[in-house]
């Protein structure tokens, strides 16, 4: 069985209570709404009494609760409607002009990722003319003197942010719902068309066909990548997100719907991008054994699957309709659960503080709600209502983040205590929570429609006795009249009719489809589970024209992103070509992350800063990389990861070029790979000039680090060029 404590019972009305009044009940805590003078309400929770104002929205339920926690969303939204936003590391820290919203009570600035999902989520739709503003502050010119174009700003970020994260195109996830501004819909077209050519030019493999570079929102490193990242995000740069992917799959789709209407030939060009990376995303991140969609996966030069899976990824995915119907269902269905809700990651990481590990994030679940939505999931569309309902009654705001189990702000666990970090009324958790009793319980979308899908367990506790509920939103009423019985997991509109101003919808119960299951029950443990630990790397005695590999017990061995068969010790030939390895562990059905990556065959190192010579003997293709030193900002943040052009010229060939990225470093290390095919002879390889986020004027004010007031700074000590001849189908797309 489920086991998931249904609203009705977590609500725990007791049988005296009245309209007035409701607790709520979860893990040994309790919230109580009663209404207050002047359409009010107050919220007694965490030992506080939290008063709200009556709001411009209001639901009608038989749940003050409910009704209070709509309004309690609504204003915490006012609550950040600022005139100005601030940040140590920008302007000083001294306030800077913008009719904005900031993204949360200790955060008082404006972050691209945290906008662009409250927006794509409610905010767009509420405050159409301050979301819009706030997405207009991440837009930025160059200012370095040659780069034409308008871009969005990827915010400080591992080894110095962009190319290492990526994810700076789920800002047109939120512009999409703002296009009808004339002026706000060309420079959309403007920054899509500079920003998607730039990350096609940088950030995409044309060989493995998905967008390198680190997943959404989950930027912690060692969070949620091995620890072995946490002194060197080359590896996060170098692989492939699943969320990451999704995003620039929209972007990509936007850009040929605005192309189209403007009649420019590059429709055609950008639809059949999108068309190629949607297959690659349901080749490349599909994993049969578990059901689900990986969170990653590693690089082209090692392109193995890891055993880490995220609910936005998955969620954004559905959404998107990028994966397979039948695939979206199983992967929805076959994710997680615990009492609190769904965590954000799974498995877990043992020895990780609580803040995306071991967490439920609101404004996710709400993104895993709407996916549900898509998937008429009952099970996980109630789990979600009530993992929102309670985090935010318990802790009296619509806090960043929650402990998963308890939904706790704060777990005391000594090193791993947490969650480490977390803010009131955090923007997109306001959002995610506006955006459930909007689409969630009522079925109101932004463009109007009306889709109610609701799980007929909650029945009891909205309608109570009532006939019908309502929302209003200071323009349309909306009424749901419930069905005599309710027979199935979900009421779905049977009819709408709509008259004047109020839309009322007769609801009907739909039937679950015939083996449709719900979330993966936590009485399994499974939710909680935690992943083994992450093994050493490899280590290859060389054997002659062979290497020999002891594989340790319940270790299993990965060549080029394929596990090998064999026993212990298992010799692999020289074959001339570089092949890369690593271990995973196995525990039962669980398995580690990867162990560091072993590259083993022949590698030459050629001394020198900007510029190499290299004969080959044959027609061969390559993988190349950059011995260098980046000391110029800390691993977590910056703006200043090294973004250079290497340019390859052989005999009777074309020049080729392709970007490599050097993140924030400690000390000297490897460089993300590029791969060329090479004629035969004498090539020379040389570094031009690329391009980084310190050349946006949007961080002329940054003083966090290098790279902002000081000026431009695109810079690292490269001291060697490496060189490896590979095999020719190595890392294709399949």
């Amino acid at each position: 069985m489920l086991k998931m404590i249904c609203l009705t019972a977590a609500l725990g009305l007791a049988p005296g209570s009245t309209a007035t009044a409701a607790d709520l009940t979860f893990d040994g805590r309790t919230a109580r709404a009663d209404t207050a003078a002047e359409g009010g309400f107050r919220l007694q929770a965490a030992g506080q009494t939290v008063a709200i104002a009556a709001q411009p929205m209001r639901s009608r339920t038989d749940s003050v609760l409910f009704d209070a926690l709509f309004a309690l969303a609504q204003q915490e939204m006012d609550a950040d409607r600022v005139d100005a936003i601030r940040d140590p590391a920008f302007n000083q820290g001294n306030p800077v002009p913008c009719d904005c919203l900031q993204t949360g009570e200790r955060w008082p600035y404006v972050w691209t990722r945290d906008v662009s999902f409250a927006a794509d989520l409610a905010l767009a739709r509420l405050d159409t003319q301050r979301t819009r503003q706030s997405l207009q502050f991440k837009l930025s010119p160059a200012r370095d003197g040659h780069t034409p174009g308008l871009f969005v700003a990827q915010d400080t970020g591992s080894g110095g942010s962009w190319p290492i994260s990526s994810d700076r195109v789920v800002w047109f996830l939120a512009a999409r719902h703002l296009l009808d501004d004339p002026a706000f819909a060309e420079q959309t077209w403007q920054a899509l068309q500079a920003t998607l050519a730039q990350d096609r030019a940088a950030v995409f493999d044309a060989h493995i066909g998905l967008y390198r570079g680190e997943t959404s929102f989950l930027d912690w490193r060692e969070q949620t990548y091995p620890d072995w990242t946490r002194q060197d995000v080359r590896f996060i740069g170098d692989s492939f997100a699943l969320s990451t992917n999704v995003l620039h799959y929209q972007a990509l789709r936007l850009a040929e719907q605005l192309a189209r209407a403007r009649g420019d030939a590059r429709a055609s060009a950008y639809a059949g991008w999108a068309d190629a990376l949607a297959t690659q995303i349901d080749a490349r991140f599909w994993r049969e054994d578990a059901g689900m969609y990986m969170s990653y996966i590693g690089d082209a030069a090692h392109p193995v699957p890891y055993a880490k899976y995220d609910l936005l990824a998955l969620s954004l995915g559905v959404l998107a309709d990028v994966f397979p119907a039948d695939r979206a269902r199983r992967a929805l269905a076959a994710y997680p659960a615990v009492e609190g809700g769904s965590p954000v990651v799974w498995p877990q990481e043992a020895q990780q503080p609580i803040y995306h590990n071991r967490a439920v994030w609101p404004f996710v679940s709400a993104y895993s709600l709407r996916a549900a939505r898509r998937l008429d999931d009952a099970a996980r569309i109630q789990l979600e209502i009530d993992s929102l309902m309670r985090g935010s009654a318990l802790a009296g705001s619509n806090m960043e983040n929650y402990e998963m189990r308890r939904l706790a702000v704060h777990v005391d666990e000594g090193a791993l205590s947490g969650p480490v970090v977390n803010s009131p009324r955090q923007l997109w958790s306001v959002a995610g929570y506006l955006s459930m009793v909007l689409e969630g319980v009522f079925g109101v979308e932004a463009d109007g429609t009306v889709a109610p899908k609701l799980p007929t367990a909650l029945v009891p506790q909205l309608f109570g006795a009532r006939r019908s509920i309502e929302l209003d939103d200071g323009q349309r009423r909306y009424v749901l009249t419930r069905p005599r019985t309710s027979d199935g997991d979900l009421l779905v509109a049977k009819t709408v009719v709509r008259q004047g101003n109020t839309v009322t919808v007769q609801l009907m119960a739909q039937a679950p489809a015939p083996g449709r299951a719900g979330p993966r029950p936590a009485a399994s443990g499974s939710a909680t589970a935690y992943a083994p630990a992450t093994p050493a790397a490899p280590t290859p005695t060389a054997r002659g024209t062979a290497w020999s590999i002891a594989i340790p017990a319940n270790h299993v061995l990965w060549r080029d992103g394929r596990p090998v068969t064999g026993t212990s010790p298992l010799l692999l030939t020289d074959d001339g070509h570089e092949h890369c390895l690593s271990f995973t562990r196995r525990e039962g059905a669980l398995e580690s992350l990867h162990s560091p990556t072993t590259c083993i065959g022949p590698q030459q190192r050629l001394r020198g800063a900007a510029a190499w010579n290299w004969t080959a003997t044959n027609p061969t293709r390559v993988r190349v990389r950059l011995r260098y030193d980046n000391p110029n900002g800390p691993i977590n943040t910056g703006v200043t990861a090294a973004v250079k052009q290497l340019v390859v010229q052989c005999p009777g060939q074309p020049v080729q070029r392709a970007s490599v990225a050097m993140p924030h470093s400690v000390g000297p290390q490897d460089s993300t790979a590029a791969e060329f095919d090479l004629s035969g002879g004498r090539c020379r390889f040389a570094l031009e000039e690329g391009f980084n986020m310190s050349a946006l004027a949007h961080f002329a004010t940054y003083n966090g680090g290098k790279g902002g007031r000081d000026g431009v700074l695109n810079q690292a000590t490269v001291s060697a060029l490496l060189i490896a001849p590979i095999a020719a189908t190595d890392g294709d797309a399949r």
